[in-house]
């Protein structure tokens, strides 16, 4: 295993174990010097290793590989420390007037034995930085900012860059495992203060350009090596970043609102903007450099399976873990529907599973991140994609004992669970190609009964954020496929001002397709939106076929439809949002059958709606929103997550994040068939599979030569989940499909054992191929 930097095998823990047993008395820093002298664990300055061996150790000790003594006492300290008096700025005269005034302006590095000086950055830090002193992370350099007529004006801190970053990291382009070996190349400007009482323009970015010009040089100096790139993180509401801009930083993104610890994925922090410096125009390249030699030394092998397809390039810190994942999603694949112990159907893969979904380094992001690429793939071979996004809860009120859920009905005492947000990708023919975002969580107990007061927060603290944040998902994969048009899709509670504002920043970026939930007023009293758009002229009809919801059956629905041009005021309390220019399109149901309620859509969209024929075609696109509802219940029905009994959320979360894909295999395998049904069932079924198939349903023991089509394959496998056939039954569903799957996993088992030992020519060789689809 890594840890730290320190690839640790099990001899080295039984050495590290005798040693602890050899001298019990050994304060943990005593021991951490005596490995790192044994085992030669030295930065490239010479030094031991210390600090990242104390935390290689506890991570052990954490796990139970190692027992660590007992936690020595910190020896009191000679006298209370005083603070020097010298750096606060209380009562001092304002700093005004133009640079050159100012100068000479030193930036002073502070070293390990400038007791004096650490103290004056440390209080100046307490005193007039919003994070305080520190802890700063890992690595670091610390300076000082003075002027010999008027004294201190400030300081700086660099330290160890953040470890993962996906607005950075995807700038970067690199590999997972290139971010683990190059990762010391960034470092972070985490402090930077220039007093209250100095108001001179362009002294920030003027010290900037002092530090950064030195700072290669002073890393070079304590810890043997030059960085290339320096990171920032600049809270949005707090500061405008233009000293950054002025010294040439560049921004690359946002983050997620997550903090190091937030294992919980609860976004508990202000969003920030990132910027980043590189020395030179080559740093990305330096970075990236383990990746170019790796595709230098030859092509990658092609996926085995779906499997690998689809989880391949998670970025997890260990190949084993790699290896876990794909053999849990192929488990869960064959038994969709089994508890996990059926599913692994032995007792060390069900641990393995366990310690898998217990692992800090598999969050629900990580395993799902390689999913999303696959899906970006199959989204540029389209022109045009649907991104629809909506919320699901999650019940988990049979299983009481599962820690960290959250209230997910209008009563307080109402059912437990977690609350779900994902964005799925549809071609115009309905196929769903995948995710590229899911957002999951628990809400706090402790706000309950707050709703009142959500008109008074902005919206990044707010739950409906959560259509803004896909949304960012959705642009983000649209720069990665220019030639294919996203349109981001939302029901009634995506009608939210301010998500309208953001499909309307970037005219390159994703259109905007929502049903509006409010008769929203028009700019300069023009009215509202409803009755200007219903009083336009008939554009079109269209009949639309409505599908069976509870007890009321399916139906043709005649629509009529009308459409406009609008300006949307901004809302009362929202004034200083800009108005807003949209097209509106109106459908309203003639003739409904009794006691039916009629349709009456009203479609809000950033898209150009000029003729009848491109009202038609919105229209036509929020029909196939409906796709992502009959993937939730493939979810919830076919994959059973609500009784999946894993003790945490956060395990529930890893385990879900398998189980999503698994149900969109299972989804996208029913539409495809619909789609492209004489194509060879070897896309979606291996050999063994088919084969096993066939004769079991035929009776013959000698399989053809040739692969069935994927229609007869999958009409073949919802015949084993209770699919009839019959004239009227059109083309099996989801959950015969899902049903059928659990009965082939055992049959083709058997086939493949006794073909293996009696019958090896019914086996072909096995080859390697890349699968066309999914």
């Amino acid at each position: 295993m890594n840890i730290g930097g320190q690839e640790i095998d099990e001899k080295i823990i039984a050495r590290i174990q005798e040693m602890i047993d050899k001298d019990p008395a050994l304060s943990r820093g005593q021991l951490s010097r005596r490995i790192c002298e044994e085992l030669r664990w030295r930065s490239r300055n010479g030094r031991l290793k210390e600090v990242s061996c104390r935390i290689a150790l506890l991570k052990l000790h954490r796990r139970g590989a190692i027992r660590l003594p007992e936690v020595a006492p910190f020896p009191a300290r000679r006298g209370e420390s005083s603070k020097s008096g010298t750096a606060g700025c209380e009562g001092e005269a304002e700093v005004a007037g133009e640079l050159k005034q100012l100068q000479p302006v030193e930036v002073i590095r502070i070293d390990s034995s400038d007791r004096v000086e650490s103290g004056i950055w440390n209080e100046l830090m307490e005193q007039y930085h919003y994070l305080g002193a520190g802890p700063l992370c890992g690595s670091q350099v610390r300076y000082l900012v003075r002027s010999p007529k008027h004294g201190w004006l400030g300081g700086l801190a660099f330290s160890a860059g953040a470890w993962k970053v996906k607005a950075r990291d995807e700038w970067i382009g690199w590999s997972n495992e290139a971010r683990q070996q190059q990762l010391n190349q960034i470092v972070n400007n985490s402090r930077f203060l220039i007093l209250p009482h100095v108001r001179v323009p362009h002294l920030a970015s003027h010290v900037l350009g002092l530090a950064l010009r030195r700072l290669r040089s002073d890393w070079r100096g304590r810890y043997g090596y030059e960085p290339s790139l320096v990171e920032t993180f600049i809270e949005a509401g707090r500061f405008a970043g233009t000293c950054y801009r002025a010294a040439n930083f560049v921004e690359v993104g946002h983050t997620q609102g997550r903090g190091r610890q937030d294992r919980r994925n609860q976004r508990g922090l202000p969003v920030k903007r990132i910027f980043v410096y590189g020395w030179s125009g080559q740093a990305r390249q330096q970075l990236c450099q383990m990746d170019a030699a790796r595709k230098a030394s030859g092509p990658v092998q092609a996926p085995k399976d779906w499997a690998e397809n689809e989880f391949g390039k998670a970025r997890l810190p260990d190949e084993r873990l790699q290896k876990r994942l794909l053999t849990i999603a192929r488990d869960l694949y064959a038994r969709p529907q089994a508890q996990i112990p059926e599913a692994c159907r032995s007792r060390a893969k069900t641990k393995a599973a366990y310690r898998f979904f217990d692992h800090p380094e598999t969050g629900m992001e990580i395993v799902l991140e390689s999913h999303y690429q696959s899906t970006g793939q199959r989204i540029g071979e389209q022109k045009i994609v649907l991104a629809v996004q909506d919320t699901t809860s999650l019940n988990y009120a049979a299983h009481p004992a599962t820690e960290d859920l959250g209230p997910i009905s209008a009563h307080k005492d109402g059912a437990m669970g977690l609350l779900l947000h994902d964005t799925m990708a549809f071609s115009l023919e309905g196929t769903p190609l995948g995710l590229l975002d899911v957002q999951c969580w628990a809400r706090d107990a402790s706000e309950f009964g707050k709703h009142h007061q959500r008109e008074h927060r902005p919206i990044e603290e707010k739950e409906s954020f959560k259509w803004l944040k896909s949304f960012q998902q959705v642009a983000e994969a649209q720069r990665q496929c220019p030639n294919t048009m996203l349109i981001s899709v939302g029901d009634r509670e995506a009608d939210i001002y301010e998500l309208f504002e953001l499909a309307l920043q970037d005219r390159r970026g994703p259109k905007l397709l929502v049903r509006a939930e409010y008769d929203r007023l028009l700019a300069d009293g023009q009215g509202h939106v409803w009755p200007m758009v219903a009083n336009q002229p008939l554009a079109a009809t269209q009949d639309l076929q409505v599908p069976r919801r509870g007890k009321q059956p399916a139906r043709m629905a005649h629509l009529e439809i009308r459409f406009a041009t609008v300006t949307l005021k901004p809302p009362k309390r929202k004034p200083q949002l800009p108005s807003l220019k949209m097209c509106a399109v109106l459908a309203e149901e003639l003739h409904p059958p009794s006691g039916v309620k009629p349709l009456r859509w009203m479609l809000l969209t950033t898209c150009e709606v000029h003729n009848a024929d491109s009202a038609i075609e919105k229209i036509g696109w929020y029909r196939l929103r409906w796709g992502i509802e009959v993937y939730h219940r493939t979810l919830k029905s076919g994959c059973k997550i609500e009784e999946r009994q894993l003790g945490s959320a956060q395990r529930i979360e890893t385990c879900l994040s398998i189980d999503m894909v698994v149900a969109w295999r299972i989804f996208h395998l029913a539409k495809l068939g619909r789609e492209v049904p004489n194509i060879s069932c070897t896309v979606f079924f291996e050999e063994y599979e088919w084969k096993a198939l066939h004769t079991h349903m035929t009776r013959t023991p000698v399989p053809p030569a040739d692969p069935p089509t994927l229609r007869d394959a999958m009409r073949m496998v919802a015949t084993l989940g209770g699919f009839l056939g019959r004239k009227g039954d059109g083309e099996p569903g989801s959950t015969t499909l899902w049903r059928g799957l659990q009965y082939l996993d055992g049959i083709a088992t058997m086939w493949r054992y006794m073909a293996d030992r009696y019958a090896p020519h019914l086996v072909s060789s096995p080859v390697s191929r890349e699968p066309t689809y999914g």
